[in-house]
């Protein structure tokens, strides 16, 4: 049986800037990372050569490996202005350790990205008089743009940079299982013990056969590829949650000429507003000047979509989410199931492909068909997406937010409410049912902690990062 001090369940960015950190800190603990994907070099995904989803197995190439699926997409790193007062973007974690601390840890981790191969360019901070033009014009809509500095790895360069951080923290000591399913986390007396792993294949396959691996503390660094994993970790174990937020949506694809100013200017604009009839809470993210739509899938083969940013291949698009935040009251508390539902509707609507609507279809009330989108001014970058309607699956109080907010944006950026604009579904972001977690991001489990995105701390590749970086100061000290 196998012993280590520090177990980490994940090997996404929380998981890998842990290690990182532990190792900076030059800590005698043993460390294991099991991750239930393959290591950052061989993850391939087979779109991007043959331009179709191959279901791969045991699991997906994009949400699973190491760096996670965040490092697989866009590769952006979202900052702060010195001058704020509140962390903006990515999560609660400055509720645990301030926001003072919390603009630190950013300059910190930064320079590790920075270290391992990082652009130095930062983009959105040398138009600041043109930036607060657009942010008075959408205040008008009553519509917030974030406006922050981002640092643009490149889906690409994400790849490298991320396989320097792998190498680097297993030539000093950290043990990483790849192709490796967590079963079941090992609890005696709400104590954590350990964890039963078996192989990712075996686990797809149905396989019984597992082995035990012990330590004193285990860090749940799951994301929200783990998500629907860890709720059910956390009603097995009877781990303290509060009821969480599913974040469901669509990719909209629309010219680059419509988003040149943000482009320009921001790189990534972050527009959020409760407008249309609703007042429910509509966000864009993700967003990807040049960039191609994606498809992703996790568990039960759902497949989600998803958008990618290169530094080097460009298209002439610009692909984003809009994300509308659900968050249920009693009785109902099952958020991720919710969501899931929805992805397995839209997903036998598009023949288990993404489906993909033209917006003046959506407005006239009909599906959108193959030949009308060969036809259209706006060229799908995902060519696998299958015409259809989102409407039948989506649901009509989440239509009806996005499309009252993209006419509010459309006063603010002319062009982005063109009928010939692109929406595809789903686009779904599952975090975990709120994990209660103390101050050192201790669960209710002795020893048992919860970092990153899926546990509904962090969101998004920088604060997860951050995280990761702050439990193993925490760790090293007990």
């Amino acid at each position: 049986m196998k012993n280590y001090d520090i177990i980490v369940v994940g090997g996404g960015p929380s998981a890998a800037f842990l290690a990182y950190e532990m190792v900076e800190l030059h800590s005698d603990k043993k460390i294991l990372l099991v991750e239930q994907g393959r290591s950052v070099d061989k993850r391939v995904c087979p779109i991007e050569k043959g331009g179709t989803c191959k279901h791969c197995k045991p699991m997906c190439n994009i949400t699973c490996g190491f760096s996670g699926a965040g490092a697989f997409s866009d590769g952006k790193l979202s900052l702060y202005n010195p001058e704020d007062d509140e962390i903006h973007v990515g999560g609660i974690l400055h509720e645990y350790i301030g926001v003072e601390e919390t603009k630190k840890l950013i300059d910190y981790t930064d320079n590790i990205y920075l270290k391992f191969g990082a652009d130095p360019h930062l983009e959105g901070i040398e138009y600041k008089d043109e930036v607060r033009k657009i942010c008075n014009k959408a205040k008008k809509e009553n519509i917030t743009l974030i406006d922050i500095p981002i640092r643009h790895l490149g889906t690409e360069k994400s790849h490298e940079l991320y396989l320097r951080i792998q190498k680097y923290i297993m030539e000093h000591g950290v043990d990483i299982m790849f192709d490796t399913t967590v079963r079941d986390l090992i609890v005696e007396n709400n104590i954590i013990k350990g964890v039963q792993v078996q192989n990712s294949m075996d686990y797809v396959n149905g396989k019984d056969n597992t082995e035990n691996i012990m330590a004193d503390k285990v860090v749940l660094a799951v994301g929200r590829k783990g998500a629907n994993w860890l709720v059910d970790m956390c009603e097995k174990h009877n781990i303290e949650t509060t009821t969480g937020t599913v974040d469901i949506g669509i990719r909209y694809e629309l010219p680059d000429d419509v988003m040149k100013d943000i482009n320009k200017y921001m790189y990534e604009g972050k527009f959020v507003g409760r407008v249309g009839r609703y007042k429910d809470k509509v966000r864009t993210f993700c967003q990807n000047p040049s960039g191609f739509v994606s498809a992703e899938v996790y568990d039960n083969n759902i497949t989600l979509v998803n958008g990618h940013s290169y530094k080097e291949k460009k298209s002439t698009n610009t692909n984003l989410a809009i994300l509308v935040s659900h968050n249920f009251n009693y009785p109902f508390n099952k958020p991720i199931e919710y969501g899931r539902n929805i992805a397995t509707n839209m997903n036998a609507l598009g023949a288990g492909k993404i489906v993909v609507q033209r917006l003046g279809d959506i407005y006239r009330g009909k599906r959108t068909w193959k030949e009308e989108l060969e036809n259209n001014s706006v060229v799908p970058t995902l060519k696998d997406a299958e015409p259809g309607d989102l409407t039948f699956a989506l649901g009509y109080r989440t239509m009806t937010n996005i499309l009252d907010f993209i006419q509010s944006v459309d006063k603010v950026v002319e062009g982005f409410a063109n009928p010939n604009n692109l929406l595809y579904g789903p686009e779904i972001k599952f975090y975990s049912n709120k994990v209660k977690i103390t101050n050192d991001f201790e669960t209710s489990i002795n020893g048992l902690y919860s970092i990153g995105d899926g546990g509904g701390m962090t969101r998004g590749l920088m604060m997860a990062s951050c995280s990761g970086v702050q439990m193993a100061r925490i760790l090293n000290e007990k």
